[in-house]
Order: structure tokens, then sequence, then C-alpha cells
């Protein structure tokens, strides 16, 4: 298992603390950063009712968004400040359903290129059950001066 190189302190606050309040989406939906370090992060969505199908259980979307927001919260520590990400694919695979408790996204970068890179995903409930597994890529792009 690989160690993944802490991230500034001040950094790590300062990235826990801007996803719950300066992320609309994240705000919307509820989700929190648990934990972040140079190519590994943990999202936390609490399950609510809002987050449902019509079956009780927690619609793919809300499995989706966290594992999506850890791949780009997991990269934030490998990029420079002049670089942005962007979702140019995933795939998920479902594997069990979720009505209760959390759903936790764990993300780890397994590749890290010039102009993309990779995420493995693993999302579990709050027993620590495997409920989805993903694979995301992730554009890299140079921001305008």
């Amino acid at each position: 298992m690989p160690e993944y190189e802490d991230i500034a302190p001040n950094f790590r606050k300062s990235l826990i603390e801007k996803m719950k309040v300066n992320v609309p989406y994240w705000k919307l939906l509820g989700m929190e950063l648990v934990d972040v370090k140079k190519g590994w992060a943990v999202v936390k969505l609490p399950f609510e009712k809002k987050l449902t199908q019509p079956d009780g259980v927690a619609h793919g979307g809300a499995i989706f968004s966290p594992a999506d927001a850890a791949v780009a919260v997991a990269l934030l520590g490998l990029i420079d400040r002049n670089e942005t990400l962007l979702t140019i694919e995933m795939k998920i695979n479902y594997i069990k359903p979720i009505s209760e408790g959390d759903i936790i996204a764990e993300a780890k970068i397994v590749h890290r290129g010039g102009r993309t890179a990779i995420g493995d995903v693993e999302v579990r409930n709050s027993n620590g059950d495997l409920i989805a597994k993903c694979l995301a890529t992730y554009m890299i792009i140079k921001n305008k001066k």
C-alpha cells in the first residue's frame, strides 16, 4: 500500500473549510472533505432522503458525486497553481444499494501525466461495505494568464 505525502497543514485546513463553504454543489448535496494528501482523498456524503430514487435507496448520482469529488481533491496536491482540472471520463460499477449512514469515497491517484490523470475510487457505506468501484480520467489544463 503506497504512502501518500502530506500537503502543507495550512493548505489542508483551507481545503477542508473551502469545500464546505465555497463550492455550491458540495453545499447543495452536503458533501464533506474528510481528509486529503497528495494523490489521496476521502469525501463523505451523509445519506439523506433528498438523495434517493423512488425505492428509497441512494440515487446513482449521489454515489457518483463524492467519488468524482474525491478524485479532484486528491489531484489538487499534485498540480501547479496555474493548472486546473476537468473530469473527462468516469466509469462506475454499483455493487450494493445504500439507504442509511454515510457514502464514503476514497480516491487514489494511480497516474499523473502531463495532460491527464487517472483516479481509482472505492465507495463504501458506514459499515465499510463496498458499494461502488470507480475509475476516473481527468484532464489537466494550464490556466490562461
